[in-house]
């Protein structure tokens, strides 16, 4: 399931929710997890058959992480434990829904999973694709993360209540608007308009080039751009007939990292540095670097990349 990075087209989702009726209420909570709520208040709440589809409803007003889970497994259960750390580490910033696939076979069913643990975000009702297994603390944060990013473009900037205090409304409501170039950018990319929304962000970085968000967003809308109409079957067969075809080998790590397989990604242009030279070796070399402000110059991964890259060149 993909990480990094999150589009607008993400939000239209990959699940039929329509399956899920609301059945018997279930016979209680299940034991192994986290502690959660079953009311869909709080911080970290407990999905059922009956009641997610109102805590998923939720997600109109601030962002939802749904995992799913079976206690039956000690790994499903240390990384419930794990993302209910995270949680409570953003403070209400978003709402964590572990759902017991054992006690709840319609909610398992409508997700049409092979395998738990497994996770999705939700917006605005509509599912996100995360993780499939179990993370580290510092992927799920990186992640989340990007949830956040992308739950602020979609104006979904409420929070939840944090060990039973009850979110202030009246400061939700006033939570800053996107600036008027980061919004023109935002209904760009819903409109499909790629361009308008790259030419938004430039205005905005030519204004203010310190401005992170608007750098980061060019450098995501870039990525959607170049990866556009591509056929990823094509794309690869053409890279391994040639491993000096730098735009060959590009056209791949764009791939990967939009799939969210951002290590692969980085390992490829890694390569490719390595067996060329002069101005290809320089083009891969600048494309990874590029690669690296999508991702985020403080994720891990970045900084493992960063190390091999000088590996390569020296």
């Amino acid at each position: 399931m993909s990480h990094q990075p999150f589009t607008a087209a993400a939000l239209r989702g990959a699940v039929d929710l329509s399956s899920l009726k609301r059945p018997a209420p279930p016979a209680g909570p299940a034991s192994g997890a986290a502690s959660t709520s079953t009311d869909g208040a709080g911080l970290v709440v407990e999905g059922t058959d009956a009641s997610i589809r109102e805590i998923l409803a939720a997600s109109a007003s601030h962002p939802v992480v749904m995992v799913l889970w079976s206690p039956r497994l000690q790994e499903s259960t240390d990384f419930v434990t794990t993302f209910g750390e995270v949680a409570r580490r953003y403070a209400g910033r978003f709402q964590l829904v572990t759902v017991d696939v054992d006690a709840n076979p319609t909610i398992l069913q409508a997700f049409q999973v092979q395998a738990v643990p497994v996770s999705f975000a939700f917006l605005q009702g509509q599912p996100v694709p995360l993780f499939e297994g179990a993370q580290p603390e510092a992927q799920i944060t990186a992640v989340i993360d990007q949830v956040l990013t992308l739950a602020a473009q979609h104006g979904v900037t409420g929070t939840v209540a944090v060990d039973g205090e009850v979110p202030d409304e009246e400061e939700a409501e006033q939570e800053q608007p996107l600036p008027p170039l980061h919004q023109k950018a935002f209904d760009a990319i819903e409109s499909g308009d790629l361009e308008g929304a790259a030419d938004a962000y430039r205005e905005a970085l030519a204004q203010s080039p310190a401005d992170a968000d608007a750098k980061l967003g060019l450098a995501q809308v870039g990525l959607m751009q170049r990866t556009q109409g591509a056929d990823l079957q094509a794309a690869r067969a053409a890279a391994a007939d040639d491993p000096t075809d730098v735009d060959a080998q590009i056209l791949v790590a764009d791939l990967d990292l939009l799939g969210g397989h951002v290590e692969d990604a980085f390992v490829r242009l890694v390569d490719t540095v390595r067996v060329t030279a002069d101005a290809e070796r320089n083009k891969a070399r600048e494309h990874l670097v590029e690669l690296f402000e999508v991702v985020g110059t403080g994720d891990e991964r970045v900084a493992k990349a960063r190390k091999s890259l000088m590996s390569a060149l020296f």
